[in-house]
């Protein structure tokens, strides 16, 4: 077996955390350049040789996602007419992944439209983190490596909460969609589930009718994979505080956080927002008392070597997409 060479490429979505993967492999970031013309167009040239390498493009579509869309686009094809022996698209966040179905009439697949054109591009394969809906996956017709920021978010959050404090806590489903990972966080933290009530009324506002389960004198834990507005997340805590919560904190995968976002968090009773650097935060954000970073550096680059060496990747995972095994009593706790 021809053992390739690895190389890392990123463009200008998250440099931070290329430099960080680079440090977990030990490598350099390969030389590119990732400019625009006068008109705003993107303009790439890859300035080493990549003939025969195994490629990793850490590049994903957060905020703005239609500039980080393009470069990434634009690059596979910089690095597939070089001659790459494989080119794998590392995606810590994969944007356009909401709109993943047709719910009403005159709607696109965004999800769907993405993956052809990444695989159009040339991806031999795609690396990404949380995605928005597990069956994207099944959109692309390359293999994917959909991993899970729980593992590395809760190995943090215990440091946290020591085991007195998770006892008094309740782990906190934003929506029905968000069952299984929040379940996931609770039977490992050895406490409840409670699930708020959420109903989308349009693209950016949402209305929480109710909460199903036990959070009366609890500490609470909301768990989600994406934060946007800010303004679902407050209602919840507004809500959860009714209901008569203590303190709520909240762990979120993907923080997107455009406009007053920030604001909106910083203006709320939530004690702290827990975000992974699968995309770079903003000055605001990074001035923020209330937003924290656990870095997700150390389980890309490990996912990395490992399809590199085409070894398992699934011993990172430490849970998979099947349905959470039962608690005491066999049924699903939410008190």
């Amino acid at each position: 077996m021809i053992n390739h060479k690895l190389m890392l490429f990123t463009g200008n979505a998250n440099p931070e955390l290329a430099k960080k993967i680079a440090h977990y492999l030990k490598l350099g970031l390969g030389d590119a350049k990732v400019a625009r013309y006068p008109e705003g167009e993107v303009a790439v040239e890859i300035e080493e040789h990549v003939r025969g390498a195994d490629v990793f493009l850490i590049q994903g579509t957060s905020p703005p996602p239609n500039e980080n869309l393009m470069e990434l686009l634009i690059m596979i094809d910089a690095l597939r007419r070089a001659s790459a022996a494989r080119i794998i698209a590392v995606l810590p966040f994969y944007g356009y992944g909401r709109q993943d179905r047709k719910n009403r009439p005159g709607v696109p697949i965004t999800a769907k439209l993405v993956a052809n054109l990444i695989t159009s591009a040339g991806a031999d394969r795609l690396l990404t983190i949380d995605l928005h809906a597990a069956q994207i996956q099944g959109f692309f017709d390359i293999p994917v490596d959909h991993l899970y920021a729980a593992p590395v978010l809760i190995k943090y959050l215990k440091r946290v909460f020591p085991l007195a404090k998770r006892r008094k806590m309740t782990v906190v489903s934003p929506d029905v969609g968000g069952i299984k990972i929040a379940d996931y966080f609770a039977q490992d933290f050895r406490c409840p589930l409670a699930i708020v009530d959420k109903r989308r009324m349009g693209d950016s506002q949402t209305e929480v009718r109710n909460v199903i389960g036990e959070v009366v004198g609890r500490d609470i834990l909301i768990v989600d994979d994406m934060i946007s507005t800010g303004t679902s997340l407050v209602t919840a805590i507004q809500v959860l505080h009714e209901k008569g919560a203590q303190e709520i904190s909240a762990v979120v995968t993907h923080p997107v956080l455009p406009g007053r976002a920030v604001e909106t968090i910083d203006g709320s009773s939530l004690k702290t927002l827990w975000v992974s650097d699968s995309i770079p935060l903003g000055e605001e954000a990074r001035r923020s008392p209330k937003i924290k970073v656990i870095s997700l550096a150390n389980l890309l680059g490990e996912a990395i070597k490992r399809i590199h060496a085409d070894t398992p990747v699934s011993i990172l995972f430490e849970y998979s997409e099947d349905p959470p095994k039962p608690r005491a009593g066999g049924s699903l706790n939410l008190g």
